[in-house]
């Protein structure tokens, strides 16, 4: 049985309900990589989300190959969107969901002018006035520390200002960028790679939820690298789950700032994925995964 998910949940910048386990879009389009399902499927996994209570959708605009583009698929499956939905969208130094494979020198994202462009095309291909979150996405110009944070999120603070956007975040960076961005702009969320496997972020995590920022990681079962850690399988055997939902349950466990946001092409996953949040590991379960 798969159960809906309302008891846990977060205040995404202080004033978005969120229900703790929310859904990525990513994979519906086959970006960067990979297999995707066939356009019918992909909507009924959005639709079937909502309907289990999945509230927040991460997406972007340049998450689109072959003419699959992630934000057209959430506007033909929920718009109108219901009134309680938060869809959080990214802009960063890609401008297409082509340039991951360009030169650093080719992606001109992070400019003034392209980041108001990625505002502007997600708020035109999802059909909406104001994005409720816009991630200022860094490190994909060779390093988190290829080019500095404050500029490109000045950028974006002016946007918000204008009314484009409701509430910024930051994703890919480090612990010193958080802190700088806290000075530059109001700061809802951080969405970075942790997860069972890859804690490198521990400090943040702890970061994040002294500061009542939600932090949210990708890959949180580890994408295309899937989780690995000791005695996972024995726990996963102890409570009749699969390893990818003690991962799951392990993150929204380790700090109640964690939201989580896996994406599957599969409507089984996803009913697995949403049931994790059921999932409550015990003082052991957690003290065996480390």
């Amino acid at each position: 049985m798969v159960v809906i998910v309302t008891t846990q949940r977060w205040e995404l910048g202080g004033d978005l309900d969120v229900a703790r386990i929310g859904y990525g879009a990513m994979k519906l389009t086959g970006w960067p990589r990979g297999e995707r399902p066939d356009r019918d499927t992909s909507l009924g996994i959005l639709r079937r989300a909502v309907e289990l209570g999945v509230n927040h959708i991460d997406t972007s605009y340049y998450y689109a190959r072959d003419g699959v583009s992630a934000n057209e698929l959430i506007r033909e499956a929920l718009h109108p969107y219901p009134d309680d939905l938060v869809i959080v969208t990214k802009v960063g130094a890609l401008v297409e969901g082509a340039d991951i494979a360009l030169p650093a020198a080719e992606k001109t994202g992070l400019t003034a002018d392209n980041l108001r462009r990625g505002v502007e095309a997600n708020l035109r291909s999802l059909g909406l006035d104001r994005m409720d979150v816009v991630n200022l996405r860094m490190g994909d110009l060779g390093g988190a520390d290829a080019v500095s944070l404050a500029e490109p999120l000045e950028t974006l603070l002016a946007l918000r200002e204008e009314g484009l956007i409701r509430h910024l975040g930051i994703s890919n960076i480090s612990a010193d960028d958080f802190a700088e961005a806290r000075k530059i702009a109001p700061i809802s969320c951080v969405q970075n790679l942790y997860n069972l496997s890859r804690r490198d972020d521990d400090p943040l995590v702890d970061a994040c939820a002294e500061a009542g920022v939600a932090y949210v990681p990708f890959f949180p079962v580890g994408g295309f690298q899937p989780v690995t850690a000791e005695h996972l399988e024995a726990v996963a055997a102890r409570h009749d789950a699969t390893t990818p939902q003690v991962a799951l349950a392990w993150l929204l466990a380790r700090s109640p700032n964690i939201l989580l946001i896996p994406g599957t092409g599969s409507l089984a996953h996803l009913e697995e994925n949403i049931a994790a949040g059921a999932l409550e590991l015990t003082a052991e379960d957690l003290a065996e995964l480390g």
